[in-house]
């Protein structure tokens, strides 16, 4: 069996009857929607899904349809960067297959995608059709109201699919082909914002931190403290244990201590794995030694 995930981020994470109506889009399709997870400070919903390619290409389809009907983002607000009703959509190897085969399936769905709602679709990571695109931040820089004034008119913010212009209500979608990506948040107790972008800038790796993260500092208003929300995306050369633990250091400096952690949506078991031997002092331990794993293993 082939077995893809994709991972489509939508605009919305606090109407409820919105987010059910464009998750309910996927379950017509013999699909597996292994997680959701809904933020109202960002005001963003991510899903997780699993299948055959082209059922999950399907499935996301209409996903993404429903969410052009649903979001005006002329009317979002979020603490998370966004320019699009779907904003998102990567396409991930699982099982039999490639990551060519993920870049053609990206290709495919954003054309078809761009034809049948008008919404300009930009390729990202292994999908880019250039070195500029590759990186999902630069695609998306700007935002929505950003890219509203500056396509059409700056040739480096003319879509790889789709009208040379922003959609109306659901203004732009990146899809991508990538490896496994792990949403990992350090929650912060403080309120103070600034806190949270210094110790940010010192782990992303555009500003001289780790290779394979991405950060940003957010305020999480709804419950009182600040948040460093990173996209991990390369677990086995930058594990998770090592970036907390920078983070650990570096918010000492102001006098601050962490407050909590997260992961966002599906993770690798071997990201969990390496954290366990880290912080236990485990010698020569592997996720072969996990029972659930060799049960797995044996009866799927």
């Amino acid at each position: 069996m082939k077995l893809v995930e994709c991972v489509p981020n939508f605009s919305e994470g606090r109407r409820k009857e919105v987010i059910d109506a464009i998750i309910n889009e996927a379950r017509k399709y013999n699909v597996k929607i292994l997680g959701v997870h809904s933020d109202a400070d960002h005001n963003r919903t991510d899903v997780t899904i699993i299948g055959e390619p082209e059922e999950v290409k399907k499935a996301v389809m209409d996903m993404a349809i429903k969410a052009v009907e649903l979001i005006d983002m002329n009317k979002h607000r979020g603490e998370h960067p966004r320019m699009g009703a779907m904003d998102v959509v990567p396409f991930v190897p699982l099982a039999n297959v490639t990551m060519e085969d993920c870049v053609k399936l990206a290709h495919e769905f954003a054309k078809e995608f761009a034809e049948k709602t008008g919404v300009p679709c930009f390729m990202y990571e292994e999908a880019a059709t250039k070195p500029s695109r590759k990186n999902l931040a630069d695609v998306r820089r700007g935002e929505f109201e950003g890219l509203k004034e500056e396509i059409g008119k700056n040739p480096e913010k003319t879509p790889d699919y789709g009208p040379n212009e922003i959609h109306p209500t659901a203004g732009a979608t990146a899809v991508g082909a990538r490896e496994f990506l792990i949403a990992f948040n350090v929650n912060l107790a403080t309120n103070d914002i600034e806190i949270a972008k210094k110790i940010a800038k010192a782990v992303r790796h555009s500003s001289g931190g780790y290779r394979y993260v991405k950060a940003m500092g957010f305020e999480i208003k709804e419950k009182g403290y600040v948040q460093v929300s990173m996209n991990m995306t390369n677990y086995k050369k930058t594990p998770l244990f090592r970036v907390f633990e920078t983070i650990k250091r570096e918010a000492a400096r102001y006098g601050v201590m962490i407050k909590s952690a997260e992961i966002i949506g599906m993770t690798p078991l071997q990201a969990i794995v390496d954290v366990a031997s880290f912080y236990l002092q485990l010698d020569e331990f592997d996720a072969n030694q996990i029972i659930e794993k060799a049960l797995l293993e044996e009866f799927i």
